[in-house]
């Protein structure tokens, strides 16, 4: 006898458009796929007629902290509103950072135990890499801790580190992260930017505009595309030499994305990822400050460019970049509001309305986006990201047809606001199961399932 059979709903698998199949689950694995009507006992079965069932999606790209503080959650917390708000989404697995001085392995446990306390959905972690410390400790982080993946920043650079409470690097620092990366199994991702350029531009824009009236448009200025695309260049041509995958994350414009797929041409291993803010925002937006993220908000052509991107399949991933201030963080005007936007309970709901509504992008490849290359990327394919035999059986009902409109009240995260408020958008996420365990339905989260969540070490060999 099955725990669970989810039946009459139409599958989305990889590679493939969605299928009526039913779907059984022994011990939180996906245990059978079946014809429509097969019979098969089992202690419960969910009528899924109607709706899209897909793998659960992978937001590999998330701040969680603590308040104002993005290093990582101090309290559990901080962890349970998050991931209440990426199980309404449909997102079953994250993947933050953890932002330190400190030597990692000082911190993980403690961190990934807090995580646990309060996580309703399963989760990794990606380590920035900041000090020699921690650059000497690359091999046992993949091997002791399971973590492959590595952020860098490249704008810490000219004092600039000082603001995330981290000392400088330099070109130097990033290609012998991804020596270590090569010789080790793990894979570099850089925070593209040209800071010395910024500097220099932001000197000049401020000048020009003190009191940031000129908003989203002002705050492009400063860190304009090319200075995205002049860092990720860089940084393919060092991760190249040296061997090691690259993963580009928050892609925000077209010249950068060209920049990215040129790498690609000559032999980088690169992995592009944007986020659905730079898909459906840009400088014109209305709510301006509220809409100060780096990347910035870019014009709507590198918003058509980055779509273009994904009907070609050059844009791999998509993920949120999700940082759970609350609102308040962006008073002050341009210059001193705090960049970044929630956007865990969105991901998923943008992609289906502004993606597969609107614009006609495919079920299969909103699956391949958001869970199949994510958990290739991140190596945790064989566990998330399809529905198949022996896969964590992740699992979301969408109702496709559902028009709603996003409303503060429905929202989970502390963040407590979204740039989607008042959007109509349509397709809905009805029900999200973690390992064969119903952790939200129909607008409620299970409380109950506060700490399901687990810690899940990731291989990249």
């Amino acid at each position: 006898m099955f725990d669970l059979v989810i039946r009459g709903g139409n599958v989305a698998r990889a590679g493939m458009p969605p299928v009526a199949l039913d779907i059984a689950i022994q011990d939180g694995k996906i245990a059978a796929i079946m014809v429509p009507g097969t019979p098969a006992e089992a202690r419960r079965l969910v009528d899924a007629t109607g709706k899209l069932v897909m793998p659960g999606a992978l937001d590999v790209h998330v701040h969680l902290g603590h308040g104002n503080d993005i290093s990582f959650p101090r309290a559990a917390s901080d962890a349970a509103s998050e991931t209440a708000a990426a199980a309404s989404g449909g997102v079953t697995t994250i993947v933050p950072y953890i932002l330190s001085p400190q030597e990692h392995s000082e911190i993980f446990e403690e961190v990934c135990a807090i995580t646990e306390q309060g996580s309703h959905v399963d989760f990794g972690y990606h380590l920035i890499i900041s000090t020699e410390a921690q650059l000497a400790r690359v091999p046992q982080y993949v091997d002791e801790l399971g973590v492959p993946s590595f952020k860098i920043f490249m704008n810490n650079r000219g004092g600039e580190g000082k603001r995330l409470g981290l000392p400088d690097i330099d070109d130097a620092f990033l290609y012998r992260l991804a020596e270590a990366c090569a010789a080790h199994g793990g894979m570099v991702c850089p925070h593209p930017e040209n800071i010395e350029v910024v500097h220099s531009l932001r000197d000049k824009v401020m000048a020009a505009d003190p009191e940031g009236t000129g908003g989203l448009a002002s705050w492009n200025a400063t860190r304009p595309p090319f200075v995205e695309a002049d860092a990720i260049q860089r940084a393919a041509r060092l991760c190249r030499a040296a061997g090691s995958p690259i993963y580009v994350v928050h892609t925000s414009s077209g010249e950068a994305l060209d920049a990215a797929i040129d790498a690609r041409r000559r032999g980088v291993d690169i992995t592009i990822e944007t986020c659905p803010h730079y898909l459906t925002h840009d400088v014109t937006w209305k709510r301006g400050v509220v809409g100060k993220i780096n990347p910035p908000l870019r014009e709507p052509t590198d918003r058509e460019a980055l779509w273009r991107g994904i009907a070609s399949g050059d844009i791999d991933t998509v993920a949120s970049d999700h940082v759970h201030r609350t609102a308040a963080s962006k008073e002050g005007g341009i210059w001193k509001a705090s960049p970044g936007c929630p956007g865990l309970e969105t991901l998923l709901p943008i992609m289906l309305s502004e993606g597969h509504s609107k614009r006609g992008v495919t079920i299969e490849r909103i699956v391949s986006m958001l869970c199949e290359k994510p958990a290739r990327a991140m190596g945790l394919w064989g566990r998330k990201g399809a529905i198949e035999p022996g896969f964590d059986a992740d699992v979301v009902l969408v109702d496709l047809d559902a028009d709603y409109v996003l409303k503060p009240a429905d929202l989970f995260s502390d963040a407590g606001y979204s740039i989607y408020e008042d959007v109509p958008l349509r397709g809905r996420v009805m029900t999200t199961f973690v390992r064969g365990v119903e952790v939200y339905r129909d607008g409620s989260i299970v409380a109950a399932t506060q700490g399901h969540g687990r810690y899940q070490r990731r291989s990249l060999r």
